[in-house]
């Protein structure tokens, strides 16, 4: 299990928020210099959020972007705000290595399978839910879609990378991953590449996840307030992996 260490971006700073809630937000600084602290400790993959972009439903941190990327040399994906199929591309023209698809997926599934067809396993799907159901709209507005069905339903025809399930209830609240749920749409995808997000607060989640079959897990704020260890979270999934 891949181990994605999150860097969240909102006005060229690096910054968590708490349950995406735009008003609870911590400021942590540069976010190059916070890509290559993540890579020293051992990350293989980073994890990118334009908040901004989210937001307003266009790409907006771009630069900083670039500048993640050319530094890091480790691969990116970037969500937030690609709305648009001149969005993605523009978002690969700055050298990450896939993009996840959100809002505009789920609102209008035959965009969002022509978009996996155009670019062809380059593109994960960011499935955010609330309650089981998926938000949208930087997770300000909530659907009628249950999470898994979804996800089940996009999983078997559109040539994705992963699938990146987010539990909104748990993102920013250091409560701990809810792990039945990544462990169901696992089972419902029969084994296809999902990746935890939100909650994720102890190595036992990391472990819990990993015996659970996720093929990544993403850590925000546990790393940032120093609950989890990068380079111990990264040895856990590895043992784990090796059924060890």
């Amino acid at each position: 299990m891949l181990i994605y260490p999150a860097i969240d971006l909102r006005g060229g700073q690096c910054v968590r928020l708490r349950q995406g809630d735009y008003a609870q937000e911590t400021v942590f600084g540069d976010p190059v210099e916070m890509a290559l602290r993540w890579v020293e400790q051992g990350a293989e993959y980073l994890h990118l959020v334009d908040l901004d972009g989210a937001r307003e439903g266009h790409p907006v941190n771009g630069e900083s972007v670039r500048r993640i990327v050319e530094a890091a040399k480790v691969p990116c994906q970037l969500g937030g705000g690609l709305r648009e199929e001149d969005h993605i591309a523009q978002a690969l023209s700055w050298g990450v290595q896939r993009v996840i698809l959100g809002s505009r997926a789920v609102k209008d599934p035959p965009w969002g399978d022509l978009m996996c067809r155009t670019f062809p396993y380059q593109i994960v799907l960011g499935i955010d839910a609330r309650n089981g159901k998926v938000a949208t709209e930087g997770w300000l507005e909530q659907s009628d879609v249950y999470a898994v069905d979804f996800a089940r339903r996009a999983a078997a025809k559109w040539p994705l990378a992963a699938i990146i399930y987010t539990d909104i209830s748990r993102d920013g609240m250091l409560g701990g991953a809810n792990i039945e749920a990544m462990a169901e749409l696992v089972r419902a995808l029969q084994g296809g590449p999902v990746i935890a997000s939100g909650g994720v607060t102890t190595l036992d989640d990391i472990a819990r996840l990993a015996r659970a079959g996720l093929s990544g897990c993403i850590i925000g704020r546990a790393l940032y307030e120093g609950q989890i260890n990068l380079a111990e979270a990264i040895a856990v999934a590895r043992k784990e992996a090796a059924g060890q």
